[in-house]
C-alpha cells in the first residue's frame, strides 16, 4: 500500500522499525541511505528522498548507512501484496532467476522483452533487474559476513557473485568498506547475526555439503508455534521433520539437494540452518525458507486490520503474528493439494509418504532426510501404481504432473495470479478450492478466500461468523487485502473434532 511522503517522514522521525525493509531513506546532504529505524538524527525533510528499494538508492548514487545497514532489514511485504509485473519480478529475483537465467530469462518468464522489462522496473522501482539482483546479492553477502565465519571467498559464491573481484567491488560500493572491514565492524558493535559452523571447501566444488547457521530477520510478532504445528501435522516422512520448536526438510536446488531447518534458539530467535551441495544455491534456499514461513509479512498491519472486526478481536489477540504457510516448491505444492482434496490431513500425509517412499530419489548426507519429493516426471509415469482412491483423482494428479514435467503447465512464485488460476482450472480434476489454495501458498497472495473449505466454514461457525459460502464471502469483503490471514485464523479456530483440513 502506497505511503505519502509525510507518512514516511513520520515513520523515520519516530524510528519505527515496522517499516524496515519497506522503503529506504536517502539523505542528499550525506550521500547515504538508511532504514526507517536508523538511530541517527532525523534529517531535514528537504534533504530526504524515499526509495522503494536499496537498489534504487544505490543507482541514484547513495551508499548504505554503516550504522543501521538497511540491507539487514526483513524483505518487503509489498512483493506479495503486489501482483503486478514489479512484484512478480522481485519474487523471481529473490529466487535467483537472474543469476541462473540472466535478464533474458527473467523477461521471458514475465512475458516481456529484456529492454522493456528493464524500462518498466526502472520506472516502477528506480532500478533495473541487474541492479535489483545485485542489491539482493549484497544483502545476502552482508548476512553471511556478519552472521557466519565463512571465508570471504565462500561468502562471495554463496551470495551469487561470479568472481571475488565482483564481490569485493560491490561490497565496497554498497557499504563503503571492504568485506572484512564490514565483518569486523559488526563484530565490534556486537550486532552480528550469530556465529555459524564454518563452511566447507569453496564456491561449488566440495563433495560434502556445506552447513550454514544464521539468525533470520523478520517482523514480530511471529506465531512460530502455529507454524511448527501446521508443518508437523503435514510432514512427509523422509522429506520433512517437525518438532514443537523446529521444522526441517530437503529440497531440490539447481546445484543438487539442499536441506534447511528453521528453529527457535535458546534466546527466542528464529534461526536457519542450511546444508547445501553447492554454496551458490544459498540465496534460493533462504528465499524458499522465508516464503514457506511467510517471514516477509507485516504482522502488526495485518493484526491491526483484522482486529477492527469485533468477531475477530479475541482470535487475533489470542494468536498475534499469525502467518500463512507458503510453499518450498510450487510443483510439489500442487500435487500435495490435489492428493489432499476431500480427505483428512492424516490420510493425505499417509498417501504422500507412500508416494515419496516409492518414487522419491534417495539421498545421503542430510540428516534425517533420506528422500526427495518425487519429480513430476516420476509421478506422471508411475504415480498410478502407488496412489490410491478414485480413478478420476489419480488421473488428475498424474495428468497435472505430466503437464508440469513437459512445461505445458507453468507454476512458479512469479506467476500472475489470475493467469495461474485460469491455467489450473483448465486442468482436469482441479477446481476452485485447489486453484485458490495453491495461489495462496505458492504466490503468497494475502487476499485469498476459501469459502467452500470445510475447515474454514467450521472455524467461522465457531467464531460466530456466517459459515455458508456466500454469507462468508460477503461478510469478509471489508477485510481485504488480508483475507488469507483471516482464513488462517479460521483454520486455527476449528473445533478439535473437525478432521478435514487443507494439506
Amino acid at each position: 500500500m502506497t505511503m505519502t511522503f509525510d507518512e514516511r517522514y513520520r515513520a523515520i522521525d519516530s524510528r519505527d522499525a515496522r517499516f524496515d525493509g519497506q522503503f529506504v531513506t536517502a539523505v542528499r546532504s550525506t550521500g547515504i541511505y538508511c532504514r526507517p529505524s536508523c538511530p541517527a538524527r532525523t534529517p531535514k525533510a528537504s534533504n530526504v528522498t524515499f526509495y522503494p528499494t536499496s537498489a534504487a538508492a544505490h543507482e541514484a548514487g547513495f551508499r548504505a548507512c554503516k550504522r543501521c545497514l538497511p540491507e539487514a532489514a526483513p524483505g518487503s511485504p509489498q512483493w506479495n501484496l503486489r501482483g503486478d509485473t514489479a512484484g512478480r519480478a522481485m519474487r523471481l529475483i529473490a529466487d535467483g532467476v537472474v543469476e541462473r537465467e540472466g535478464v533474458p530469462g527473467l523477461a521471458r518468464r514475465l512475458g516481456y522483452s529484456p529492454r522493456h522489462l528493464t524500462r518498466l522496473l526502472t520506472t516502477e522501482l528506480g532500478a533495473g533487474p541487474l541492479a535489483l539482483s545485485r542489491a539482493h546479492r549484497a544483502q545476502t553477502a552482508r548476512m553471511l559476513l556478519v552472521g557466519t565465519d565463512m571465508p570471504a571467498a565462500d561468502v562471495a559464491f554463496s551470495s551469487g557473485f561470479s568472481s571475488i573481484r565482483q564481490f569485493n567491488d560491490t561490497i565496497r560500493e554498497v557499504f563503503g568498506m571492504p568485506p572484512l572491514e564490514l565483518r569486523a565492524r559488526r563484530r565490534r558493535s556486537g550486532l552480528a547475526g550469530g556465529a555459524a559452523q564454518p563452511a566447507g571447501a569453496g564456491p561449488a566444488s566440495s563433495d560434502a555439503p556445506s552447513t550454514i547457521d544464521l539468525v533470520v530477520p523478520h517482523r514480530g510478532p511471529l506465531d512460530a508455534h502455529g507454524l511448527f504445528a501446521w508443518m508437523a501435522a503435514r510432514s512427509v516422512s523422509s522429506v520433512e521433520t517437525a518438532t514443537p520448536t523446529s521444522f526441517a526438510r530437503v529440497v531440490r536446488l539447481p546445484g543438487g539437494p539442499g536441506w534447511f531447518e528453521l528453529r527457535i534458539d535458546d534466546a527466542g530467535r528464529l534461526r536457519l540452518r542450511a546444508q547445501l551441495t553447492q554454496l551458490s544455491d544459498l540465496t534460493s534456499l533462504v528465499t524458499r525458507a522465508r516464503r514457506l514461513f511467510d517471514l516477509d509479512a507485516d504482522p502488526l498491519a495485518i493484526d491491526d486490520a483484522l482486529s477492527t472486526e469485533p468477531l475477530l478481536t479475541a482470535a487475533v489477540a489470542r494468536i498475534p503474528g499469525i502467518r500463512v504457510p507458503g510453499a518450498a516448491d510450487p510443483h510439489e505444492m500442487l500435487i500435495r493439494a490435489m492428493v489432499g482434496q476431500q480427505i483428512t490431513v492424516a490420510a493425505a500425509r499417509t498417501a504422500l509418504t507412500a508416494l515419496t517412499a516409492a518414487l522419491g530419489d534417495q539421498i545421503d548426507g542430510f540428516g534425517a532426510a533420506t528422500r526427495l519429493f518425487p519429480t513430476m516426471a516420476a509421478i506422471a509415469e508411475r504415480g498410478a501404481e502407488v496412489l490410491r482412491g478414485p480413478a478420476a483423482r489419480i488421473r488428475a494428479v498424474t495428468g497435472a504432473a505430466a503437464a508440469l514435467a513437459d512445461g505445458s503447465l507453468v507454476l512458479t512464485a512469479g506467476d500472475d495470479g489470475a493467469e495461474q488460476r485460469a491455467a489450473l482450472l483448465a486442468m482436469p480434476g482441479i477446481g476452485p478450492w485447489t486453484a485458490d489454495y495453491v495461489r495462496m501458498r505458492v504466490l503468497g497472495d494475502p487476499d485469498v478466500m476459501l469459502p467452500g473449505d470445510v475447515a474454514v466454514r467450521s472455524g467461522a461457525a465457531a467464531l460466530g461468523i456466517p459459515s455458508d459460502p456466500s454469507g462468508l464471502v460477503s461478510w469478509a469483503a471489508h477485510l481485504a487485502p488480508w483475507r488469507s490471514y483471516l482464513t488462517a485464523h479460521l483454520w486455527r479456530a476449528v473445533p478439535p473434532r473437525t478432521s478435514k483440513e487443507p494439506s
